[in-house]
């Protein structure tokens, strides 16, 4: 089943803060994406139900191997976006903001050929 975009960007967000921290909890998740408690409670439901991620008793979120695949391949192409909008002049505001769009409809062969291009 294909992931909606709301569900890749939670991944990433996941991915983002464990990288700042060993220990995320949906408080976190809100904050970083300043959305509100219940609506991430209800999110982190559906992605813990779909196998993405586990929520142990303590609150703390883990992302499941195919959660973190998910959330590695965003995030990759978020980083490889933006440092490519940034490098032809793009503000780095204007580049995060469309590179946070273009990481979720851009298609595998796309991608794949922009980073070839740029490692020219």
């Amino acid at each position: 089943m294909k992931l909606q975009e709301s569900g890749e960007m939670y991944l990433e967000t996941i991915l983002i803060l464990s990288h700042k921290s060993s220990e995320v909890h949906a408080v976190h998740v809100s904050e970083y994406m300043n959305f509100s408690r219940p609506s991430v409670s209800r999110a982190l439901g559906i992605l813990k139900r779909e196998g993405y991620i586990e929520i142990h008793d303590d609150g703390h979120i883990f992302l499941t191997p195919s959660g973190k695949e998910i959330a590695e391949k965003i995030y990759e192409r978020h980083t490889v976006l933006r440092d490519l909008l940034v490098s032809i002049g793009v503000s780095k505001e204007t580049a995060e903001a469309d590179a946070c769009k273009i990481e979720h409809a851009i298609s595998d062969e796309t991608f794949e050929a922009v980073k070839r291009e740029i490692t020219k």
